[in-house]
Order: structure tokens, then C-alpha cells, then sequence
């Protein structure tokens, strides 16, 4: 449902409600819509599971261009194998520097 910044403040507790019964609820503000309320089920269905540890972790979970896989459509980690592949290619094709 979309609701004015006005009725959502003014039923605040409704809006909630109807964010975990039924679904999202947008909030527009001049006509445009602007935020959308989430039931905490929802929330934690769209959110990442566990943050990555460290730098590398962070690094190795970024999916990589056409690693898409055809069958389910998701993307697959890259691996480090593929990073320092990468990297080195990058190294040889770089300009010395001056």
C-alpha cells in the first residue's frame, strides 16, 4: 500500500502492521515515493547472512563479470585463483612507471 509521510506518521502502528501481515508499505513525501516499510522477516531475508571477516573475504565475495550461472541465475564467489589470475594480467599490461 502507499501512504502519504502524513498518514504514516498519523498511523504509525497500522502501517507496521500492514508491513508484516501483508507486505512492504511505501511512504511518498510531494507525491514521490521515498521509503518503504519492511516487516523484520523480510528484513532479514534480503540481508546477507554474515558480513565477510576481513579484506580478502571482502574481496573474494564480490561476484565477478559473466560469472552468472545459467541454470539458477545467481552469481558464484570468485576465487582467489581467479583474483591473482586477474591481477597478474594487470601487472604485465600495466605501464612502467615514469
Amino acid at each position: 500500500m502507499n501512504w502519504t509521510l502524513a498518514k504514516a506518521k498519523d498511523q504509525l502502528s497500522r502501517v507496521i502492521r500492514q508491513a508484516v501481515d501483508e507486505g512492504p508499505q511505501t511512504i511518498s513525501v510531494r507525491g514521490r515515493q521515498t521509503a518503504v516499510v519492511i516487516g523484520k522477516e523480510e528484513y532479514d531475508r534480503l540481508r546477507p547472512a554474515k558480513a565477510p571477516r576481513d579484506f580478502k573475504a571482502f574481496l573474494l565475495a564480490i561476484p565477478s563479470k559473466g560469472s552468472i550461472s545459467s541454470a539458477t541465475g545467481h552469481r558464484r564467489a570468485t576465487s582467489s585463483f581467479e583474483v591473482s589470475a586477474r591481477y597478474q594480467r594487470r601487472q604485465r599490461t600495466a605501464p612502467a612507471p615514469a
